[in-house]
């Protein structure tokens, strides 16, 4: 099935909450629930789980937080979704980006929430 903005979501990749301290709330996952970073930065962690999703916990590059719970839904191309998205008039609320092991891309939902768009890169 093609959508009218030709992009389709394969999944979910990752749920991550903000955090104020990256190093404190890593180690709170990490002793609390036993969780092992698949990779970890000084802005924060991400913890691959054995079902294939992944969690993350991220402290802003500008410091700011407010409680979250950010949804990065999988697709092949996020230069090429938001482009999509940004013609069909959704708000783009930060440019496509590259991390180490990914490019992403922070949209605005109809009510105001907020979600990525998110594509790994090749393991």
């Amino acid at each position: 099935m093609t959508t009218a903005t030709g992009i389709k979501a394969t999944g979910i990749d990752m749920c991550a909450y903000l955090v104020k301290d990256a190093s404190r709330a890593v180690t709170f996952y990490k002793n609390m629930l036993g969780l092992t970073p698949s990779f970890e930065h000084e802005q924060g962690a991400e913890f691959d789980m054995p079902d294939g999703t992944t969690f993350g916990v991220w402290r802003m590059r500008d410091g700011s937080w407010h409680p979250s719970a950010g949804v990065f839904f999988a697709v092949p191309d996020v230069k090429q979704a938001a482009a999509a998205l940004r013609e069909r008039g959704v708000t783009i609320l930060q440019e496509p980006f590259e991390t180490p092991v990914c490019l992403m891309a922070a949209v605005e939902d109809s009510e105001g929430n907020s979600f990525f768009i998110h594509q790994r890169k090749s393991q």
